[in-house]
């Protein structure tokens, strides 16, 4: 009987193996955050959500494979709305209106337990405008609040980009080990996106 347990344990987990390696990743992401007391490597805040805008996926008169190849293979994209700012390691950045993306970069076959614009939200909203620009841009001095920022842009190469998108993300969220993979995850891939960008600067 007993046997027949495991047996059974081992085949339901061949058969949803999705299902399984969540629920491996959220113990060891469990344990993990039970045992890692590190405070993350910056300071970041913000007054409000970005208000953001879904752009529509346009599938319509794209005739049937076409329509279907984009529904199935296509990421939304979102524009933001109304200028977005943020304070990160005690300067303020902003995120002008009109800037699209797509959120965090997570592959189709985990979107089910990860949604793009999810728990990675601010971090993926950040990290493509940095991945685009190859920057962050402060707020100019003297803005409608006050407050002054260094007019000075943040130049970043593609690997601190995507350590700050992974910062952000713990102090945001702080899931460390979820925001390692993430991270890990775009040091190993995200080199496509960012040298795209480098050739469209050019």
């Amino acid at each position: 009987m007993e046997l027949l347990s495991i047996d059974l344990l081992i085949s339901l987990a061949m058969k949803f193996w999705q299902w399984s390696l969540l629920i491996a990743l959220v113990i060891v992401g469990f344990i993990i955050n039970l045992l890692d007391k590190r405070k993350s490597n910056c300071t970041f805040s913000y007054e409000e959500l970005p208000h953001l805008q879904p752009v529509k996926i346009s599938t319509k008169g794209k005739g049937f494979w076409k329509g279907i190849a984009m529904w199935l293979l296509s990421t939304r994209n979102w524009v933001v709305e109304k200028d977005w700012k943020f304070w990160h390691n005690g300067i303020e950045y902003i995120i002008p209106a009109g800037f699209q993306f797509d959120g965090a970069s997570i592959p189709k076959f985990l979107r089910t337990f990860f949604s793009p614009v999810g728990v990675l939200l601010i971090g993926g909203l950040v990290h493509d405008y940095m991945y685009k620009y190859a920057c962050l841009k402060p707020v100019p001095v003297g803005d409608k609040y006050g407050r002054t920022g260094k007019d000075q842009l943040l130049l970043v190469d593609q690997k601190k980009a995507d350590q700050i998108f992974r910062d952000i993300n713990i102090e945001v969220n702080g899931f460390w080990f979820m925001n390692y993979l993430a991270y890990w995850s775009l040091r190993l891939g995200g080199f496509v996106a960012w040298n795209g960008h480098r050739k469209n600067d050019k």
